[in-house]
């Protein structure tokens, strides 16, 4: 299998996933449409909370202290936040759903296109978020095969079947941020090489796992959570735990 191979496999499984949610999502009442997001909420919180728990890794705490990963995923958190908010990449992310509506879904009225804006920029957050997108896409690169991203394309095609079904048209727009995102990370880790120690890569899933929550948080409508503004936190944390290295 080629180097690649694994994204161009999860950007078909989004299309495919998607495009079946639209012909059953036509289909069903609003409150069932209403009850899956609920349940994609509930699930993400649980997807979440199983790489969030990567905190406690033991070879996170070897290399940088017992009292420090809770603080470094903290810092990572707020200081990507920072970062993000200034750079402003959640309203970019935004912009990006409307220009694409637009362009593949038509002007509409302001209810579609809000709609088709939710719809890409949650998906491409769950799709993109994840610390599998980042490692898997690495792996890939390296030459190391793409069984991590098969396995992300396969509930990628799922969970789209069910945003799709549930957030409409916006969701097999979000193949395109797929594409990119993990093309990019893909590419990385083939001119790169391998570069993150394992315990960044510890500090990097309890991030991600992290960002996640916020992304489990908006789905079940608690709170708009500004998570495309905490993306630079998933470069932020394999940082502070280097530079808790040097400092020890």
């Amino acid at each position: 299998m080629f180097v690649g191979a694994g994204t161009v496999v999860n950007v078909g499984a989004v299309l495919v996933g998607s495009g079946i949610g639209l012909l059953v999502g036509n289909r069903l009442p609003a409150r069932t449409r209403a009850v899956v997001t609920d349940g994609l909420g509930l699930v993400t919180l649980l997807i979440a909370g199983l790489s969030a728990v990567a905190v406690t890794d033991r070879v996170l705490s070897d290399a940088v202290g017992p009292s420090a990963p809770v603080l470094i995923v903290l810092g990572a958190v707020v200081i990507g936040g920072v970062v993000g908010s200034l750079l402003r990449i959640e309203h970019r992310l935004e912009s990006s759903g409307g220009w694409l509506q637009a362009r593949l879904g038509g002007s509409g009225d302001e209810g579609a296109r809000a709609r088709f804006v939710e719809g890409f920029v949650t998906a491409s957050l769950v799709f993109c978020v994840g610390p599998l997108t980042i490692l898997g896409s690495i792996t890939d690169g390296l030459g190391g095969g793409a069984e991590q991203l098969l396995l992300k394309s396969a509930l990628d095609g799922f969970a789209s079947i069910a945003f799709a079904a549930s957030l409409g048209a916006g969701v097999m727009a979000s193949a395109i941020a797929v594409g990119v995102i993990q093309g990019s990370f893909t590419l990385l880790g083939a001119v790169m090489g391998s570069f993150v120690p394992e315990p960044h890569v510890v500090a990097l899933s309890a991030t991600g796992g992290v960002l996640l929550v916020g992304v489990g948080l908006r789905l079940l409508n608690i709170r708009p959570v500004a998570v495309g503004d905490m993306i630079p936190a998933l470069l932020v944390a394999p940082l502070l735990v280097q530079s808790v290295i040097w400092l020890r």
